[in-house]
């Protein structure tokens, strides 16, 4: 029973379910984000995407593509808003906050993989390197 508890109360599983909460917390508010704005305003330009009435029959049996495709277009329009309003803001901000700090590792020479700036080897592919702190300016 102890093995079980340590599991449930580990870091790993509560930052899990911390994220799921959150996420799908997120997802809703993308969700009513684009009912609200984005929708009135594709319907304005061209009607609202609402496709899936859309089907076409082989021997009988229907296939409701239009299903389909309303949700992705739907899927289109979350991803869009998604990375305009969350992605591209996030990294201009995570970009202006790392402007002034130091670097901590550069591209070896040899193999350009990264490593330290103080190493005098490099990890991957074992060259002797001068380290960055003894170049010349």
């Amino acid at each position: 029973m102890g093995g079980f508890k340590k599991f449930l109360i580990r870091g790993n599983l509560v930052d899990l379910a911390v994220a799921f909460v959150v996420g799908a917390a997120f997802a809703g508010l993308v969700k009513d984000f684009a009912t609200a704005f984005i929708s009135p305003l594709l319907a304005l330009f061209g009607g609202k995407p609402d496709y899936t009435k859309l089907a076409f029959k082989i021997n009988g049996t229907a296939f409701p593509y239009g299903v389909f495709l309303t949700s992705a277009v739907s899927f289109f329009i979350t991803a869009v808003i998604v990375y305009f309003f969350v992605v591209l803001p996030t990294s201009k901000l995570l970009e202006r906050l790392s402007r002034g700090q130091e670097a901590t590792e550069r591209d070896c020479p040899q193999c350009l993989g990264s490593i330290p700036v103080k190493a005098r080897r490099c990890q991957f592919c074992t060259s002797e390197i001068v380290p960055a702190t003894e170049l010349p300016a």
